[in-house]
């Protein structure tokens, strides 16, 4: 009688726990037995655990460079998580991660970081890209683009590398936005110049060259805290007469532009970041570095897009004193602007009440980044692995029918699972007798 009620209860109950379970201990769990394996595996299960909305699971993901000797510096990852409405409440939550040199040719300050796309994220150098997920630690090095430069020419990526999800496709796209020009450069309006867009499928494995119309397409220029992926597109700071913010969806393939404010124009003397206010699209302009300041014409002004791709929907939500800074970092808590002092200090802005103060973390200046990030199971496919067309078919069978597993000493299993998960994670069940 027991095992039967331990066979009835176990099938929800097996899925609503692990539901609530951390990454981490997950991947212990995969060890117990091949059902919790093939289980958690599963693309159905991961899904529903990424999709569960357990705010207090956000932590904030910092990546910075640290001097180490000249002209040589560390990157390093950490993963910092607070409960407080203050800043400085920050603790690490994991030891930091050190990122080693992705190519030999960059030995410091200059990798990006891009993301979080369902717990992704991608390191890049501007030469060798890497898709990267910081909670199981498994990655992937993409292959270099196998299109050929002309000789004497060269390529230059440094206008933008985008990454995001195709839900139609189930599939994750990199586009990259490279020049190529001569080698030294000329920098003359009448320079030979090419543009190119690459898009490498991850289903696939391979890059192709995406067509579009070459005397259309607008120059893309890199600015720190600005390229972001909102609803199912990427999004570049990019200049066609005024400056613009050009999308590429990743499910329809098509590149469009929106105008910034009436404000923005190419001699504002302004620097752009483009972050998330309240769920909308939130472009924050600011002073930056000034020979001459100016406390009137230097203010920061930030514009909040109501109605996605919408130019007439832009209205100015705030505007406060001016920041000359290094960079803005991250909106935080939707009130808490974190900035980067040139000296390498961060500082938070509470746009509220407009007060400035420090924050106890440091880096070298071009270098901090830092994003909010949910951990998820997203796997990082191998070169090798492909998607078989029944594998949907098998996941609903692990998932939803586990009476149609052969799984000897079911009952023993549960309580073992159930012993282990209330030793291991503080938390209590009722077992049958």
């Amino acid at each position: 009688m027991a095992g039967g009620n331990m066979k009835n209860l176990c099938d929800d109950m097996l899925i609503n726990i692990l539901l609530r379970i951390p990454v981490k201990s997950l991947i212990r769990f995969k060890c117990i037995s091949k059902i919790l394996y093939d289980l958690i595996q599963s693309s159905i299960f991961i899904n529903l655990h990424r999709n569960r909305s357990i705010i207090k699971d956000e932590l904030l993901l910092l990546k910075r460079s640290i001097k180490v000797a000249p002209l040589e510096y560390n990157n390093v990852l950490s993963f910092l998580s607070g409960h407080d409405d203050t800043i400085n409440d920050l603790k690490p939550v994991y030891p930091d991660l050190y990122i080693p040199r992705l190519t030999s040719r960059h030995g410091h300050r200059c990798y990006e970081t891009i993301g979080p796309c369902n717990g992704l994220i991608v390191l890049t150098d501007f030469d060798a890209i890497v898709l990267f997920n910081p909670a199981t630690r498994n990655y992937r090095a993409l292959p270099l683009s196998p299109f050929k430069r002309k000789v004497r020419f060269h390529r230059s990526m440094r206008g933008g590398l985008g990454f995001g999800y195709d839900w139609i496709a189930n599939d994750y796209k990199f586009v990259k936005l490279s020049e190529i020009f001569r080698d030294p450069p000329q920098w003359h309006p009448n320079e030979d110049r090419e543009k190119t867009v690459e898009i490498y499928d991850l289903n696939i494995g391979s890059w192709r060259v995406f067509d579009y119309d070459c005397e259309e397409f607008p120059s893309v220029h890199w600015l720190p805290c600005f390229e972001i992926f909102y609803k199912g597109a990427y999004h570049w700071s990019a200049y066609a007469e005024t400056p613009i913010i050009l999308c590429f969806d990743m499910t329809s393939e098509t590149f469009r532009g929106i105008k910034m404010p009436h404000t923005c124009h190419p001699y504002d003397a302004k620097i752009y970041s483009l972050v998330i206010l309240n769920e909308s699209l939130t472009l924050i302009c600011y002073a930056g570095k000034q020979t001459v300041p100016d406390p009137i014409r230097d203010l920061t002004d930030i514009w909040v897009l109501k109605e996605y791709g919408v130019y007439e929907s832009w209205i100015k939500k705030y505007t406060i004193k001016p920041l000359y800074i290094e960079a803005t970092i991250l909106l935080l808590k939707d009130h808490l602007l974190l900035l980067q002092s040139f000296s390498g200090q961060v500082m938070s802005n509470d746009l509220n009440s407009d007060k400035l103060e420090e924050v106890h973390l440091f880096s070298s200046a071009h270098s901090f980044t830092m994003m909010i990030y949910k951990e998820c199971l997203t796997p990082v496919p191998k070169m090798e692995d492909r998607v078989e067309h029944n594998s949907m078919i098998l996941e609903k069978v692990y998932l939803f029918n586990f009476k149609l597993m052969t799984f000897q000493h079911t009952s023993k299993f549960y309580h073992f699972f159930f012993s282990f998960v209330s030793a291991n994670l503080s938390l209590s069940f009722q077992l049958p007798p």
